[in-house]
């Protein structure tokens, strides 16, 4: 096979360093545009984003030319680059250092798009951490909680 093909969906969780609420409303939708072209730089695709003020949901088609690990990093590295020039407010601002990525079947798309975009309503029931956690075992992934919230 001379070609090379994919269609990979991601759905990747990530939280500001120590759960700080920090993401006001009056700035998660630029954020979240700006998050959607350093996606688009990467040659994936964003397919949906929100989240809450301390932490954001990702539906993402990834590049077949970009590892998952490279990917957050230009998603967390440029992002919380921009958002310190965003306000005094904003200047020690930091993501987490790791982050959740699950792989999504094409038949659940629509479902994770539905997920993503009532988080702030699922978060008056459901604390992040909660959430997280669920999402971890739901999909099988081990974890040690001492290095989950740092």
């Amino acid at each position: 096979m001379s070609q090379s093909l994919s269609k990979l969906y991601v759905h990747l969780v990530f939280h500001t360093k120590y759960n700080h609420p920090i993401i006001s409303p009056t700035i998660e939708d630029e954020l979240y545009a700006y998050i959607g072209g350093i996606i688009k730089s990467t040659k994936s695709q964003l397919i949906k984003i929100n989240g809450t003020q301390d932490h954001i949901h990702i539906l993402a088609v990834m590049s077949k030319n970009i590892t998952l690990s490279k990917f957050l990093e230009e998603i967390k590295r440029n992002s919380s680059r921009w958002i310190k020039t965003k306000g005094n407010e904003y200047a020690d601002f930091i993501w987490q250092g790791g982050y959740g990525a699950f792989s999504v079947s094409p038949s659940k798309v629509n479902a994770v798009i539905e997920y993503i975009e009532n988080q702030k309503e699922h978060h008056k029931k459901v604390s992040f951490k909660e959430e997280y956690i669920e999402l971890l075992k739901a999909h099988g992934i081990e974890y040690n909680e001492d290095y989950l919230w740092a």
